[in-house]
């Protein structure tokens, strides 16, 4: 197993322990590439939850360009939500768990398929 194989493993686990949902392996693993190389990098292999403008390019870059959802209130109240879920007081919250979430929130599944 190479080291991207080793961070999907990461991410399912945290699906499963730290957001009570069984992961799809395969979706996960495409929302994970489509990170690029962010996932290798300390500070972008996370998401800051608790800075605005980070969650901004979340919801600007991922949600209305990559999934291509129109912009609206609702796309932050999804992040938040997803934050919510993940636990704000998780201190690592993985870009790749966080997008595949999004994913799975917005029903934009085809968009990785």
């Amino acid at each position: 197993m190479g080291k991207r194989d080793d961070l999907i493993e990461k991410y399912a686990e945290d699906l499963r322990e730290k957001c009570g949902m069984q992961p799809d392996m395969d979706l996960l693993t495409k929302v994970t590439i489509g990170c690029g190389p962010a996932i290798y990098n300390a500070d972008s292999a996370t998401v800051a939850a608790t800075q605005e403008g980070e969650l901004e390019t979340v919801k600007a870059n991922f949600l209305v360009k990559k999934l291509g959802l129109s912009d609206g209130p609702e796309l932050m109240d999804a992040i938040e939500s997803v934050i919510e879920t993940y636990g704000r007081s998780e201190r690592n919250k993985y870009r790749a768990v966080v997008y595949y979430m999004l994913v799975k929130h917005f029903g934009k599944e085809a968009v990785y398929s």
